[in-house]
Parts: structure tokens; sequence; C-alpha cells
């Protein structure tokens, strides 16, 4: 008998619906089969591919209600921040046909050997993606729709809890008009994922998760050796310097906190402020993280819904708690709300230093953590001092000068100033240090999983 995999609405601590894991020999056919897919569909032409991903990106506009739907009950997201992550797939599925052609065509090139040189971007099979559930479709379309355009054909290994988001997705790519099993969603365990990984059909191994997820990840793959892309985790720090407007610092901080509830990669998590600002921002930030409401998720007057799982939840509160036992005090929320489902209230954490876990690691959900810098070069040293480099944020209304520290001095993948974002088509989306390598978004993504080939015509 095969293991189910059973999802649960976050917010009442329901069952939603049961799926049967796929076994190893079950895997292994889809793999194959999305090898002969494969075959075919790198010899359409690019305007073929592109007029396919603008199609899925249509299809996922006009399912945007019935995904939404799923994702609040799923995961626990706040209907407009579903259909805000609809908005950003169709932007990327936009962006990418109409680049896509330009960034995958052959270039012209005159070798020192020979008449003529061409450089083709060629389809390399199958890519195997790994992918979290804090943006159910987002997280999907990032890589599997920059793979498409390139000729590769993509599965899909979803989190278990949105397992039926990754059904749709299939679903929703092939009513499209995206051929047959061009893109697969596996629903598989941890060790049949490793053996997918091992599958010499299997060409490339993406990720998005955490750094220990990708550590073993990227270990499993080298051992066959085939390439990845990893976008992990982050501790990232908003700076918030002696110039700063209060009034953008704080709504910023506050909007980067707390957006998805916090479960966010490139979340604003630790807020480095100046010695000149830190009490003033402290009071503003503190009542605004206060009077935010949590609660069901689908009423218009809930800021917060529950995070995703009891156990993330419970995973967070212990990492408060370690906090505060290492020296952190709480100003606001820190409490674990009795009943069902997985709520968190938004919290702040006041004297956060070195060895804490609101320092040193990730706080997946809902939690700020205030550090107090002596000036805007120690904010910069202080935001430098994390294991990881994903995103950013540098308040200012210097914006030359910021720009500049940002350029030169901020070392992270993505910086945002005087603002908070998630992600963009047209920008590089990944990180450094243990926040992974590879990038995705701005035509990046496209040649991530592509044999850069050299043809060199020496007579004609």
């Amino acid at each position: 008998m095969s293991n189910q995999v059973t999802t649960i609405n976050p917010a009442t601590g329901e069952p939603l619906d049961s799926y049967a894991q796929m076994d190893v020999d079950q895997a292994s056919r889809i793999i194959e089969q999305s090898h002969e897919a494969f075959l075919s569909w790198r010899l359409e032409s690019l305007e073929k591919r592109a007029s396919i991903v603008k199609a899925i990106g249509k299809a996922l506009q006009d399912n945007q209600e019935t995904f939404t739907d799923l994702m609040v009950k799923e995961m626990g997201k706040l209907p407009k921040e579903a259909r805000q992550e609809i908005d950003l797939c169709v932007g990327i599925c936009d962006y990418t046909a109409a680049q896509g052609p330009k960034a995958l065509a052959d270039e012209e090139r005159q070798p020192g050997n020979g008449q003529r040189g061409i450089v083709t971007y060629s389809p390399i099979g199958v890519i195997y993606g790994i992918q979290p559930w804090n943006f159910p479709a987002y997280q999907v379309v990032r890589y599997s729709i920059a793979n498409i355009m390139a000729g590769n054909s993509v599965l899909l290994k979803h989190a278990e809890n949105v397992t039926g988001s990754a059904l749709l997705l299939e679903k929703i790519y092939r009513e499209a008009g995206l051929p047959e099993n061009v893109f697969r969603a596996l629903v598989i365990s941890h060790d049949t994922s490793d053996e997918v990984i091992a599958h010499p059909l299997v060409r490339g191994v993406t990720l998005t998760g955490s750094d220990s997820a990708g550590s073993k990840v990227a270990a499993q793959a080298a051992k066959h050796l085939k390439k990845t892309v990893l976008e992990l985790g982050s501790n990232d720090a908003y700076l918030v310097l002696d110039d700063a407007d209060l009034e953008v610092a704080v709504n910023t901080c506050t909007t980067g906190r707390v957006y998805n509830v916090g479960q966010t990669c490139v979340a604003a998590k630790r807020f480095v402020v100046t010695e000149a600002n830190y009490e003033a921002f402290k009071e503003r930030f503190v009542e605004k993280m206060k009077a935010l409401k949590v609660g069901d998720p689908t009423q218009s007057d809930t800021d917060l819904g529950p995070m995703a799982r009891v156990d993330l939840r419970d995973d967070l509160h212990d990492q408060v708690e370690e906090s505060v036992r290492k020296g952190a005090k709480i100003l606001c929320g820190g409490e674990k709300p009795a009943g069902k489902g997985a709520f968190y209230p938004a919290t702040v954490l006041d004297d956060v230093t070195p060895g804490q876990p609101a320092y040193d690691d990730e706080l997946f959900g809902p939690v700020a953590a205030l550090i107090r810098a002596k000036d805007d070069e120690d904010a910069m040293r202080i935001a430098n001092d994390s294991r990881y480099g994903l995103g950013g944020g540098i308040i200012s209304t210097d914006v030359k000068r910021a720009t500049e520290l940002a350029s030169k001095y901020f070392d992270t993948g993505m910086i945002f100033i005087n603002g908070f974002g998630v992600a963009t088509p047209e920008m590089p989306f990944g990180g450094v240090k243990n926040s992974g390598y590879g990038r995705e978004h701005g035509g990046f993504g496209m040649h991530e999983f592509v044999n850069v080939k050299s043809i060199i015509v020496v007579q004609e």
C-alpha cells in the first residue's frame, strides 16, 4: 500500500485532501516520459515555445481565483497576497515570452581558427526542481517557465503541504497547450527524491529551501556530476541610516517583516538601526507591529493569517525563547496562542546580539530582530555579519549614497532602497554565501541549464 500525503488547513487544523505517494518505479517512468517529451520539445522553435509560455500566463490569470482559494486553504495565505502571487507569475510568463527568443537566439562570432563561429544555447534535458510551500505558484513558475522556454522538460517535487497546488499547476500548464510530460509533478518522499537526482536522464537540479537542505541536495547532485541552482534562506538586514525618513523606515520595515506572514526568503528580518534613530524607530515600529490583527485569512480585516504549519510555528517560537534566554527582550508578541491553527503574533525583539537565533539564523515567520548600530558604517558591518546573503534594504534620503553602499559594500544578492519588494521578472534573483548560487529572473534563469555550445566553421 502506498503512503499517503494529507494536506491540512493551517487556519483550522482540518484535513483538506489526501494523495498517494509515488514509488521509485512510478517516478522513474515519469522521468522517462519527461525525457521522451524533451526530445520533441527541444526541436520546437523559440517562437513556438514563447507562444505556449505566454498561453500559460493567460491560463494562470484565468485560474487566479481557483488558485487563490487553494493557496488560502493549503498554507493560510491572505487572498490579496495570493492574487499578487498569481499576478507575478503572469508577469514572469509575459516577460519570458517576450525576451526568451532574443536571450536564447544563436550568436554569430568571428573565431581565430575558422571562418565563422556560432554560439548556441542548447537545452540539456530533464530539469528537476525541489520547491517550498511559501509561494506555492511563484516558486514553481520561477524555475519552470525559464527552463520550458529554454527547451528543457521539467519535473517538480513540491512541499507536501501544497501538493494540491503542484497538481493544479500541472493541469494549468497542460491545458494551456504545453505538450504532455514537458512539465510533471512528482508526489514523492525525500528518499525517492534522492533516486530522482541520481537518475541518468535527469540533467540538472534546482532547489529553493533552507541552507541545510541545499547542502544535502547539492552534495547528492555533485555525486552524480549534475549542476545545481540553489536559492536558500537568509536573515536579510534592513539598514535605517542616520538620514533615514522614519515614516518610510517604519512602513517599509513593517511590510517587509510581515508580508506572507514573514515566510519569505527575502523578507526583512534584521533591522539594523543607527543610534541617531534607534529609540524613535523602535517606538513607532513596535506600535505598528502591535496593531496588526492576527486571524482567519479569509476575513477582510485580518493582517496576519496563520503560518503554514503548526510545527513551523512551534520551531519559530523555540527560536524566540532561545533568543530571550540569551539576552533578547520581547517588546511585543512572543506568546504562542492556544487553540487550533498555526497562528503567531507579530513579534519584536530588542537587545539582539550575536549568538542568538534572532541574530545568527533565519526566523521564518513574523518576528523582527532590532539591532543597534553606532553609525552608518557600523550598520553595514552588522548587515554583512551573517552567513547569509540573499536580500536586504537601505533606508536613506541620500539615494545616490545608498546606491553606492549597495553596489560596493553590501554583500548580498538583491537590495531594495527605501522600500520592500519580493521579486520582479526583469531583475536577477539569487544570493551569495549560504544563501546559495545561480540566478533566476532577468533572463539569467534561461541560461542556467543550457549547453552553451560552440560551433566553428573552419571552411565554408
